[in-house]
């Protein structure tokens, strides 16, 4: 009892500027962690705590009512917690030394100050609009609000949409083309880099790619928008930078967000090189008595240390439960982010946690070298004989020093978040690929295998490790003068091969191993691996210097569709 009246004698009179993910979380915890602590919320908007990541969906009649969309009102704040919640209250600017902050209502342009003991900021980010010709005109949407998702569902109505195009090919572009492909709307997304889903690296976006095209989404990467222009009546066009023009009756805009920070770069607040408020591990920002959390604020990477800026829910919570707690005394720190994530679009599921390649190559590039190695791997994702299984397709990115898990990318129909989940939580506890091997989980023929796909990626990983089968991969067999073996069957490899590769069966290898010449690397492949690991290993049993070219043919395609234009 000793503690909790100390715990309420801290931060007295809390407020909290924004609600959502953060906000709303941190004035609840406050409650939870206090009796006597004043606390107030203030949101600009008319709504303290909704699911925006349900918009999209809302915007595709699967969420039929707003109403669905409201986590909890102002009334429940005050009745279930004695928490005050101002809506339509734009915090305007923070007196520092006063320790007041001034607040407009913007119906009635009235301002007024209030104190704090502790603020915490949740102010969330915008939208990114780039400052482009045309950009403001009628029927060009982003999404980030309710107001936007009934504007967006109006507008639909309003000009009877067929045609719409979607800059950016990120979650929200991916949610939104699933949702306007729903309603029967054609639809483009135009993104300027040459794969969507920049969480995922190249190869493994090919699946994507193939997936829209074949749910008839028009896909054009590589290419920037440069121009929107009203066409007669309702209708936009929509030129690129190739030269090329698009006709849309709707476009949504759904290049990213920028955190919101006008309110603590105007109060003096330190912000980051990413552009978030600067943050420590307790959510403190530079001023003793001003917490952040949230899409708006910068925090330390996970894996790597270095500042970063993530706009996701999941985090946006537990830093506002840790700003909440440190505020009333607790002795909490937030560890950081791995920007675990995952998006459904046409019933197919992406997801990644850690460092993706690129971001390693961008590091290295940057002097922060981290010598890693990846594996691919294809497996079902339950038990093969038990009927329904589908295949994932799986990136797993490890530290060639210690194993370190370093990061994964998934992509299937079926249990990806399972896999992903558990190599999350593998990278939360500094786990290796040699603990991936021997995690113990749940298994029956509808659920998993005996050997789960999160095994089995270990297994490949520690076997690299160990030498018992090294890896070889595709984007350097142009620089090697190893042999290229397909060990696949004579029928699979006339359907197709690649260039210059030697033909022997694995069934055939044992007894045609003399046809191999001993002085120089053998780099074997299959479809995914399999077969290709057991030629490795039977080679290098054999004196033979053999490799597996991970992720077989399949990753060799997926490479070459994503390098192609």
């Amino acid at each position: 009892m000793s503690d909790d009246r100390h715990l309420d004698s801290e931060g007295s009179r809390i407020l909290v500027v924004g609600g959502v993910a953060g906000g709303a979380t941190c004035a609840a915890r406050a409650r939870r962690l206090s009796e006597k602590a004043e606390i107030i919320v203030f949101e600009r908007g008319p709504y303290v705590s909704f699911a925006n990541c349900g918009l999209p969906y809302y915007v595709g009649d699967v969420i039929p009512e707003e109403e669905h969309l409201i986590a909890a009102t102002p009334e429940l704040f005050r009745e279930r917690f004695h928490i005050e919640v101002r809506t339509r209250s734009e915090v305007v600017s923070i007196d520092r030394a006063r320790r007041e902050i001034e607040v407009k209502d913007p119906r009635t342009s009235a301002v007024y100050r209030e104190k704090y003991d502790a603020l915490v900021l949740a102010p969330g980010a915008v939208p990114i609009r780039p400052p482009l010709p045309g950009i403001d005109l009628p029927g060009i949407y982003s999404l980030r609000t309710i107001p936007d998702g009934r504007e967006i569902r109006n507008w639909i109505t309003q000009a009877n949409a067929r045609e719409a195009v979607i800059v950016g090919g990120g979650f929200v572009g991916l949610e939104m083309a699933e949702n306007l492909v729903r309603r029967g709307i054609e639809v483009t997304i135009i993104e300027r880099q040459y794969h969507v889903m920049s969480s995922l690296d190249y190869e493994m976006a090919t699946p994507v790619h193939n997936h829209l095209n074949a749910n008839g989404v028009s896909l054009h990467l590589g290419d920037g928008v440069t121009e929107f222009k009203q066409d007669k009546g309702q209708g936009l066009t929509v030129s690129t930078g190739s030269g090329r023009v698009f006709a849309a009756d709707l476009v949504i805009l759904a290049i990213g967000v920028r955190p919101e920070i006008g309110l603590a770069r105007d109060a003096g607040l330190e912000i980051g090189e990413r552009g978030g408020i600067r943050v420590d591990e307790r959510m403190k920002t530079s001023d003793d008595h001003i917490w952040a959390v949230g899409d708006a604020v910068e925090v330390r990477d996970f894996i790597t240390g270095e500042w970063t800026s993530i706009a996701l829910a999941g985090p946006a919570n537990r830093q506002a439960r840790i700003a909440a707690g440190t505020i009333l005394g607790r002795d909490f720190a937030f560890r950081g982010v791995q920007a675990t994530a995952i998006c459904g679009v046409f019933g197919l599921a992406i997801a990644s946690t850690g460092l993706a390649e690129s971001t390693l190559t961008r590091l290295d590039k940057s002097g922060n070298h981290i010598d890693y190695e990846k594996i691919y791997l294809y497996p079902g994702h339950h038990a093969g004989y038990y009927p329904g299984a589908s295949q994932i397709a799986m990136k797993l990115i490890f530290s060639r020093k210690d194993g370190a898990v370093l990061g994964a990318q998934g992509i299937g129909r079926e249990g990806v978040d399972k896999r992903i989940d558990v190599i999350s939580t593998a990278i939360q506890n500094r786990a290796t690929v040699f603990d991936l091997e021997e995690a113990e989980l749940c298994y029956a023929p509808q659920y998993g295998a005996a050997k789960d796909p999160v095994n089995t990626a270990g297994m490949i990983a520690a076997n690299a490790l160990r030498g018992d089968a090294p890896l070889a991969h595709w984007e350097d067999i142009s620089g090697t003068d190893a042999i290229i073996l397909d060990v696949r069957t004579r029928r699979e490899y006339v359907s197709g091969h690649v260039d210059g590769a030697v033909n022997i069966p694995l069934d055939e290898l044992r007894s045609r191993m003399g046809e191999l010449p001993s002085e120089r690397e053998i780099w074997a492949y299959c479809n995914v691996g399999h077969r290709s690991y057991y030629a490795t290993r039977a080679l290098r049993l054999n004196g033979f210097k053999a490799r597996n070219l991970s992720g077989g043919i399949m990753t060799y395609k997926n490479q070459a569709g994503s390098q192609s234009r």
